[in-house]
């Protein structure tokens, strides 16, 4: 795969840090570099320094100066809606990232497969925090049958997973709906098809991810009918292993719309549709049989019914 975009180490040195964002978000809110540099608790000079940085950083100019406060340039304008993005993605990590600390006192012990945790899940966190700022969370992430084994062992007090039907012994319902889709790197010669056939799917070797994975599941059950998955080129345990030997153009893989936002845009991978074979599967959130979630997994659970997709 060919690639002319600057190496990932070199994006420290050319994107402002994350303090650096959320000041000039707040000269947006507030109009004036005064005001913004104590909501973000520093002095004026350094508010004004800091953001002079930024400008040469990016070299362009941000703000425009005047005894009547600051006013966001053209340019300012667009990069502070491009940082308001990067910050909540950094609040979304922060959240997953709590959540992944095992800490003894936690109250409400979540478990995942991968799609879900990378994708979902971190929103739901840092909705719940809103809600219940006391709450500490502990998330155990891995596939879809590694989740029902935590549920049924006592480990975790709710749990999600994307597999065809609710596991034996759990309870659940369905929160979301999802789609799983063929990706090529540019340059594979799929990527110049305008549709596969679910045989041709079926008999060549993909990117795969591990069996017990909701992905996987979905995908053996589609192509049964068809002669059945071929040996796997390459089996990962992780969505991103998967995407990156994607890119990489070791071969076509299948994955969740979800997982594939960045790279369809940035067009590191592109889709491939495939003729007569449906890929849709159900996201559920489940909890051992008969115990109904209560308190923050309730709280949780509810969170996630605001989901869009469920159509």
């Amino acid at each position: 795969m060919s690639s002319t975009a600057p190496p990932p180490s070199s994006l420290p040195h050319r994107v402002p840090d994350l303090g650096a964002m959320v000041l000039l978000i707040a000269v947006a809110r507030h109009g004036s570099l005064g005001r913004a540099a104590r909501e973000v608790g520093i002095s004026q000079p350094a508010a004004s320094g800091r953001i002079r940085s930024m400008e040469r950083q990016l070299g362009v100019a941000l703000l425009d100066r005047s005894p009547r406060g600051s006013r966001l340039t053209d340019a300012g304008a667009l990069v502070t809606d491009w940082a308001r993005r990067v910050v909540e993605a950094a609040e979304a990590f922060d959240a997953g990232a709590q959540a992944l600390r095992d800490r003894r006192d936690s109250r409400l012990r979540v478990a995942a497969s991968m799609t879900i945790a990378e994708y979902l899940l971190p929103g739901w966190l840092i909705a719940l925090r809103a809600g219940r700022p006391g709450t500490a969370v502990s998330l155990l992430a891995g596939n879809s049958a590694a989740v029902a084994l935590r549920l049924m062992a006592g480990e975790a007090d709710l749990g999600f997973v994307e597999g065809l039907s609710i596991p034996e012994g759990l309870d659940g319902t369905v929160i979301a709906h999802d789609r799983l889709v063929v990706v090529v790197a540019p340059a594979h010669p799929w990527a110049r098809r305008d549709r596969l056939t679910p045989g041709e799917l079926a008999a060549t070797p993909l990117i795969l991810r591990e069996h017990g994975s909701g992905t996987r599941q979905v995908l053996d059950a589609a192509l049964a009918v068809h002669g059945g998955l071929a040996r796997p080129l390459l089996e990962l345990s992780s969505t991103t292993a998967v995407k990156g030997a994607a890119e990489s153009g070791a071969g076509p893989c299948v994955l969740s719309e979800l997982a594939l936002g960045e790279e369809l845009s940035a067009r590191r991978l592109v889709t491939v549709p495939v003729a007569g074979v449906r890929l849709r599967r159900q996201l559920r959130a489940v909890w051992p049989a008969g115990h109904r979630p209560t308190g923050p997994a309730r709280d949780l659970l509810s969170l996630t019914a605001r989901e869009p997709g469920e159509s």
